[in-house]
């Protein structure tokens, strides 16, 4: 053998190497790539896919207010994280870059694991849920909600404004109201009294603290439910709304004279009165003689009393040295006052307080008469003198230095007969009179 390849020419030789080269070089690189394709396969063994860490948390927050959501990822590497408004698939930020155009969007990427959603300032636009999506194939995806919550706001084109409404009849007040979550609806009184509400089928009506309902219906109205009434519209959302709403009552007046017959001695003030109830505000005026006929109009067309055959012509009184009018109102109810200063005989008759509105009018009539006190003094300073229905009670207490006192008490039924222009008045009462005599003063009392 070796002898052959010593007498082998070289050109042989040289090729034989070549080829043994050759195939070593080819070995090696069938080697090498195995090598590689293991390797591949180890790596693509070892690779984790990314997945969430917890779910994300919904909130909840008023508008105006931030929201932020939450979304946490482990084994991200070389994957992205994007934010999208679920509804309509809205790609809004993608990794750290916001995508949306809104500028109250932004995306906070916190210790590699945490992608923070924030929405400034919110609006009731952006209620709804979003989702947090890792670009794998296939795709993973979280949801996150937000609920913006809205304050109560009452809708005054479809609620009721002030409302009048005859007696008798029925009213509905209504009170509609916006936000989130749906508002409650409640209704008060103003004045803070109960308020009165008639059950169904029963004409008798009750006192409640309030109603709760968007409509609250008032069927055959009382004067007394009259008043102004508080829609108040809250749900847990601050701050909670109302709106007024004022009810009227309308009614004819309604006059009562507390006293119809008042007696007073000369030169006493006397002080006339007159409850009047009506709805609108009534015109009210005080009047003095004649007789008041049905209709209640002068024969030449004017608002008064009517003269009639054999009755003076009544006289409208007026504010002045002599005489103080003054009326007093709360609500529809009101006090007509009439204060004769200087009491003399001219000023004994009948006086008529008068109340008319757009409904119908009334009037009340009082009888005013002279009590005459006889005596060599008169009354003294120490008197006191009651008025009280029609009768006056004199009472006199002065000291005595020298002698003892006697009171003499007595019971005296009276008749009082009074013929008037208005008729005949027929009184009975019972005066009670106290008399303090002593030895060198003594009275008599007569009531006329």
């Amino acid at each position: 053998m070796a002898t052959t390849l010593i007498n082998m020419d070289i050109p042989t030789f040289t090729l034989l190497m070549i080829f043994a080269y050759m195939f070593t070089l080819n070995n090696l690189n069938g080697i090498t790539s195995a090598s590689q394709t293991i390797q591949d396969l180890s790596n693509q063994a070892t690779e984790v896919e990314p997945e969430f860490d917890g779910t994300i948390t919904n909130v909840t927050f008023p508008a105006g207010r931030e929201a932020v959501l939450t979304c946490s990822v482990k084994n991200l590497d070389k994957f992205k994280v994007g934010w999208l408004r679920a509804s309509d698939q809205t790609v809004l930020a993608l990794a750290n870059r916001v995508v949306s155009h809104n500028p109250r969007i932004t995306v906070v990427h916190e210790d590699m694991r945490t992608w923070r959603l924030r929405i400034r300032q919110l609006r009731e636009t952006d209620r709804g849920c979003y989702m947090c999506q890792i670009n794998t194939s296939p795709m993973k995806k979280q949801i996150g909600c937000i609920d913006v919550q809205v304050p109560p706001n009452i809708v005054d084109e479809e609620s009721s404004a002030d409302i009048a409404v005859q007696e008798g009849e029925d009213a509905i007040l209504i009170c509609r109201a916006t936000g989130h979550p749906p508002p409650r609806v409640t209704w008060k009184r103003e004045d803070g009294d109960f308020m009165l509400l008639r059950k169904a089928g029963s004409r008798e009506l009750i006192k409640v603290d309030s109603y709760n309902g968007s409509e609250l219906r008032l069927p055959r109205l009382e004067r007394r439910q009259m008043g102004a009434y508080l829609c108040i519209a809250s749900n847990d959302v601050p701050p909670a709304v109302s709106k007024r709403v004022s009810l009227s009552v309308h009614f004819a007046p309604s006059v009562r004279a507390p006293s119809q017959l008042l007696g007073a001695p000369l030169g006493s003030d006397v002080q006339l009165e007159c409850h009047v109830e009506a709805s609108p505000t009534p015109v009210s005026y005080w009047l003095k003689g004649g007789r008041v006929p049905s209709s209640g109009y002068l024969p030449g067309g004017g608002i008064g009393i009517g003269q009639e055959v054999g009755q003076p012509r009544p006289e409208m009184l007026l504010d002045g040295p002599k005489y103080m009018i003054t009326e007093k109102r709360n609500g529809f109810r009101g006090i007509m006052t009439l204060l004769v200063r200087s009491f003399s005989p001219s000023d004994v008759g009948t006086y008529h307080c008068v109340s008319t509105n757009s409904l119908g009018r009334a009037e009340g009539t009082l009888r005013l008469y002279e009590i005459k006190i006889h005596g060599s003094n008169g009354i003294g300073d120490s008197d006191q003198l009651n008025i009280i229905g029609g009768l006056a009670e004199a009472t006199r207490d002065r000291g005595n230095n020298s002698g003892s006192n006697s009171v003499i008490k007595s019971n005296i039924s009276t008749f009082l007969l009074a013929m008037t222009s208005l008729g005949i008045y027929l009184v009975t009462s019972t005066i009670s009179l106290v008399v303090v005599n002593s030895a060198q003063n003594n009275k008599a009392v007569e009531t006329r």
